[in-house]
């Protein structure tokens, strides 16, 4: 399936569908996106004419409230419902950052400091994705670049779905795609100048593979992070994403 969608001014704009469990079924699609900054949207462009005829009724903003307030958020309309629910608690300037830091480990220390700090705000947010998987509507998450935050509201969302790890790592790169969009946009803001970090806008595999390894090395599992950090029935969340989010295994092709 075409996992990106095309937009004039979003460049990291994605669905869900589509992944495979193990056992053969697939993420519906058109049911859970993941996106950049939508305060990029502008009424009565192509961009927002596109994005309404997805049908999406809950959006929700991982950023915090000085960001959409600073950067804009998405236009209100009345087929949708915003929440800002502002997962990290210790902002941090990835384009400050000097040139010789490894991404990898930086990233991976960073989403674990969200993971433990964001406990409120992720729960809310998984409450949300399933309420909406429950009445059958199209959600969309999104933070600035639609990369750390949203890379691991993603992660969490699809390890909950039972997508192995490869896959779950492999869509967290497909950021990798945007990079040159989302570093030509942070010039074009900073008047023509470059990040020092020269990994700004990178989604390097080793980010995504040390914090699910952290993470489960901390709670067992995404689930034991569930139950134990955010307070949720894993059990309960795990049955109501899969009975709504997943499409059964195509006759005579049990493993997909």
């Amino acid at each position: 399936m075409d996992r990106p969608l095309t937009f004039d001014k979003l460049h990291n704009f994605r669905d869900l569908g589509g992944y495979a469990t193990p056992d053969g079924h697939r993420i519906r699609a058109s049911r859970l996106y993941r996106a950049d900054s939508l305060g990029k949207l502008s009424p009565d462009t192509p961009d927002w004419d596109r994005f309404l005829s997805l049908g999406i009724r809950t959006v929700i903003d991982l950023r915090h409230p000085w960001e959409a307030d600073h950067h804009g958020r998405v236009p209100s309309h009345p087929s949708f419902a915003y929440h800002n629910l502002s997962i990290e608690h210790r902002p941090y300037n990835q384009a400050a950052l000097t040139h010789d830091l490894d991404p990898g480990p930086y990233l991976a220390e960073r989403y674990m400091e969200v993971a433990e700090d964001g406990t409120k705000e992720i729960r809310r947010a998984l409450e949300l994705i399933a309420q909406a998987a429950e009445s059958n509507s199209p959600l969309v998450f999104h933070c600035a670049s639609g990369k750390d935050r949203t890379g691991q509201l993603a992660a969490t969302v699809l390890a909950l779905l039972d997508i192995p790890t490869p896959t779950i790592i492999e869509d967290f790169t497909l950021t990798e795609l945007a990079t040159p969009a989302l570093l030509a946009d942070w010039s074009a803001r900073n008047n023509g100048r470059l990040p020092t970090w020269r990994a700004f806008g990178r989604a390097p595999e080793s980010a995504m593979r040390l914090f699910l390894a952290a993470l489960t090395s901390r709670y067992g599992s995404i689930a034991g992070y569930v139950t134990k950090a955010l307070g949720m029935d894993a059990a309960t969340l795990f049955s109501t994403l899969r009975t709504n989010l997943l499409e059964p295994p195509e006759p005579g092709n049990p493993q997909g």
